[in-house]
């Protein structure tokens, strides 16, 4: 029986240096959110309250506070269907936010 010797080359003769070797290869990975457009939620939302019928509020920037269904909307305003007056399209910049009608007294608001 023949006696082999293994040849292991020591690692610091096979270690290259740190700057030869690139640190990634290829798109860096994101890791910021999604936006908006992205995800839809905002339009599984509007879809949703629609197809319900429900009932909002919705409060613009001046405080003032408008009743009624979404109608029908798009990336920039929504239709607002109220009864005994005029339906609004409403610009989306000029609403501050939009809530179901009935909820603020369930969720402690005004008093």
């Amino acid at each position: 029986m023949v006696n082999r010797r293994l040849f292991r080359p020591s690692f610091a003769d096979s270690k290259e240096p740190p700057s030869a070797r690139p640190q990634y290869i290829g798109p860096l990975p994101s890791k910021k959110p999604a936006p908006p457009e992205i995800t839809h939620a905002e339009n599984f939302y509007w879809v949703k309250q629609m197809q319900s019928r429900t009932p909002m509020v919705v409060v613009l920037e001046s405080g003032e506070e408008l009743h009624g269904c979404i109608e029908w909307y798009d990336r920039d305003c929504i239709k607002l269907t109220r009864e005994g007056a005029p339906n609004l399209m409403l610009f989306k910049r000029f609403i501050k936010y939009v809530y179901k009608d009935g909820e603020e007294s369930s969720q402690g608001g005004e008093e």
